[in-house]
């Protein structure tokens, strides 16, 4: 197998806690079981990077190091910028973080039901932990149900409120529960984004999309052994696995249509 089709695990964590709010438990894991994660990525021989270095090779082919990994977390909960960038650090692993803004922004809103969450002024924290910080939106909004001026907003309100307190360019995002579609991603490369991770539940390569770059959530079921066959290119106990990239499924535009006529009559709903 190439350099290019090679799979890359590119891993989405939540909260690292070991007492979640319910709505988001299924999609957390404890500090324990994350340490034991974290240890297994090393112990695999993988090298860790952000998720910029996976884009300039999606882009023009700059090289990746030998078997690299990605590690991502989403939302931007209370745990990220102590214990979970901590644990990173301890052992040397890089990562990318994508941030909602309207639910770290003290006097903003977001649809991410009440759980406790970092603030937007700890954000150039995580550079010191060498943890890069990417755009999760304002509202967490499913972008591919969105009005364009709703959609441009989303995009571009969150990049400029993270670049306002951070003092660089935020290049990369992060479509909330992964939804996306050809106009969202035609709208965040022209909102300036270099790249946009998805979900996908599927392994990265080398040949994969810059504006729906799969990852594979973590699950509170998933064990060190999961995250061990993850390394190896293969699915967790008990489940199937793809490399990216491939097309969208029946199903995935069934659902899309269905969100979307649903939107027209609710309005923009959470997207989880």
């Amino acid at each position: 197998m190439s350099a290019r089709q090679a799979a890359i695990p590119v891993l989405l964590y939540h909260a690292v806690t070991d007492h979640p709010p319910a709505w988001i438990a299924e999609f957390t894991v404890t500090p324990r079981d994350f340490a034991a994660h974290l240890d297994a990525v090393v112990a695999a021989g993988r090298t860790p990077v952000p998720v910029s270095a996976l884009a300039r090779h999606l882009a023009d082919g700059r090289p990746l190091p030998p078997r690299p990994v990605v590690l991502t977390f989403d939302d931007g909960f209370a745990d990220l910028p102590g214990p979970t960038a901590e644990a990173l650090a301890a052992r040397h692993l890089p990562a990318t973080a994508y941030l909602t803004t309207g639910a770290i922004t003290p006097g903003r809103v977001s649809l991410l039901p009440p759980a406790p969450m970092m603030r937007i002024a700890q954000a150039p924290r995580l550079a010191s932990y060498g943890i890069e910080v990417g755009a999760h939106t304002v509202t967490h909004a499913q972008l591919d149900t969105l009005p364009a001026r709703d959609l441009n907003r989303e995009l571009r309100d969150s990049k400029a409120a993270l670049e306002d307190v951070l003092g660089h360019e935020v290049a990369h995002l992060a479509y909330p529960h992964g939804y996306n579609s050809p106009a969202v991603r035609r709208a965040s490369a022209a909102a300036g984004y270099a790249s946009a991770v998805a979900v996908r539940h599927a392994l990265s390569s080398g040949r994969d999309e810059s504006y729906r770059i799969a990852r594979l959530i973590v699950r509170r079921r998933h064990t060190a052994r999961d995250v061990e066959r993850w390394m190896d290119g293969r699915a967790a106990e008990g489940e199937a696995v793809r490399v990216a990239p491939f097309g969208d499924s029946l199903p995935t535009l069934g659902w899309r249509l269905y969100r979307r006529t649903r939107a027209r009559l609710r309005g923009p709903e959470f997207a989880g």
